[in-house]
């Protein structure tokens, strides 16, 4: 039986004072929109830096605690931000960029997850493949290679559960998803616009779509080594799972693998051509007014609901209002569907997509001024910087800045012309180094929530860090000596 273990409203406080120490004060500006300029010390940051904290420490030393009051703590860390900086620059300048935050960046963002994890949960694997190395390699190569095509979180939320349920047999198997998430949720959504957010920014400011294929060879090389040392690292777990007695349970001789649901494929496509949509028609002049602006809603001052992201939301929960519609709630039940994983990132990305704004209006203020003009140092300021902040806006900084700079020749977009090198790099390292933390990017986080679902004991923020650290990093410094010098 769980027992939720109570902290008072004056001992979150205290939790947030400690955390503000830590921090020293500086002044920057930033904007909270296109037209009204703010001013961010760098100590509104902390509310970012608490939620954070309360993230990575509170399920490992109070787990009933946090499971309970998850909500209460994310309008703490919110409330804790929103009033100071009304209080600097106006309370219609607090809602203007809680809306514009609210609207542009997580609806979107918390629709398109909540699509696919609908439509990707009525799609179910069953058969007696049973995960070992060569087979969990040949389904980490496969959803690399897919992410692409379908985008990172489409990806993720297709193949998770298959690699739970072939592994199930199995009790080392965390790696089995650390490795998920560097492959399947990251690095594999480079090649194409619609693998990751970023670069359907680049495309929606003039990048040509097939550009980011030019990435293949960095991926492939990424790829390679990771899961070279995925399979000696699973090898060992495997050898060790079977000296101690378990073995998969296959009950006839070969291999018997059926899919049902295929026919939510259909709505996959359906939110894959909403993506897809939503980088295209803003330019096109039958969604922009007279002034050349996109059409939209008018929410609070500079912010705006734009038409076609209402379009690209009601395609996406159309689609998954028809997967379900269409789906024998069986396969469901063989998925152990459950809306806790859903949930839980909902509430908990409401709150960072919140708390991160000042850190963001801060790089946006102050990117041009880092003096960063090579491809080298591009890659690890847009990855160092995603790995933490959405990897969209901080490419988008990133790839501003580098147009401003007319660092040369290179590929053209409506920011400048942009260095084919450092667009590399910029791409990269926005796409890559989302992989390095939890909240790096939107599907790392639902594919830790579905594993904890379903019995396997994920790494904890920290923990997951030094995985990060101990295999990816390495790596990227071998991409930077070898693509970016």
């Amino acid at each position: 039986m769980k027992r939720a273990i109570s902290l008072t409203p004056k001992q979150l406080l205290v939790f947030a004072a400690a955390g503000a120490l830590s921090c020293v004060p500086a002044m920057a500006l930033g904007s909270g929109s296109q037209a009204v300029q703010t001013l961010v010390p760098l100590w509104m940051c902390i509310p970012f830096a608490g939620l954070l904290l309360c993230i990575a420490v509170f399920p490992v030393v109070r787990p009933h605690w946090w499971e309970k009051y998850q909500l209460q703590a994310v309008i703490l860390w919110s409330v804790l931000f929103l009033a100071p900086f009304g209080t600097l620059n106006g309370a219609d300048a607090a809602l203007e960029t809680a809306l514009e935050c609210l609207a542009s960046d997580y609806l979107p963002f918390i629709v398109l997850l909540f699509g696919l994890f609908c439509v990707a949960g009525n799609i179910t694997l069953e058969g007696d493949l049973a995960g070992s190395p060569g087979v969990n390699v040949a389904l980490l190569l496969f959803g690399t290679l897919l992410s692409s095509w379908v985008g990172t979180t489409g990806a993720s939320m297709l193949m998770v559960r298959p690699m739970i349920k072939m592994n199930a047999w199995r009790k080392r198997r965390r790696h089995i998803m650390v490795f998920f998430i560097f492959l399947i949720s990251n690095i594999g959504g480079c090649l194409t616009p619609i693998g990751d957010p970023p670069l359907l920014m680049g495309f929606s400011r003039g990048v040509p779509f097939f550009w980011s294929l030019r990435l293949m060879p960095v991926m492939l090389f990424n790829t390679a080594i990771l899961l070279f040392l995925f399979y000696h690292v699973d090898m060992a777990a495997y050898r060790r799972d079977i000296a101690s007695g378990r073995k998969p349970d296959i009950s006839r001789p070969g291999t018997q693998v059926t899919i049902r649901g295929l026919h939510n494929l259909v709505f996959l496509a359906m939110i894959v051509a909403a993506v897809i949509l939503s980088g295209m028609l803003p330019g096109l002049p039958l969604f922009q007014d007279a002034q050349g602006q996109v059409l939209a809603i008018p929410l609070a001052g500079e912010a705006r609901l734009t038409v076609p992201s209402l379009i690209e939301m009601a395609i996406i929960l159309l689609a998954a209002w028809l997967s379900f519609r269409t789906t024998d709630p069986s396969v469901r039940t063989a998925n152990h569907f459950t809306w806790g994983a859903i949930r839980e990132v909902a509430v908990l990305f409401v709150g960072i997509f919140l708390t991160m704004q000042p850190a963001l209006m801060v790089l946006k203020a102050n990117g041009a001024a880092l003096g960063l003009d090579t491809p080298f140092q591009m890659f690890w300021a847009t990855g160092a910087l995603s790995s933490f902040l959405d990897n969209t806006p901080t490419y988008l900084v990133f790839l501003t800045t580098a147009a401003a700079q007319g660092l040369g020749e290179g590929i053209s977009t409506s920011l400048g012309s942009v260095p084919a090198k450092t667009l590399c790099a910029i791409s990269c390292g926005a796409v890559f180094m989302g992989a390095n933390t939890y909240i790096g990017n939107a599907p790392n986080f639902m594919v830790k929530a579905i594993s904890d679902e379903n019995g396997i004991r994920m790494p904890s923020f920290f923990g997951y860090l030094g995985w990060s650290l101990l295999f990816l990093v390495p790596v990227f410094l071998l991409d930077s000596l070898i693509f970016f010098l």
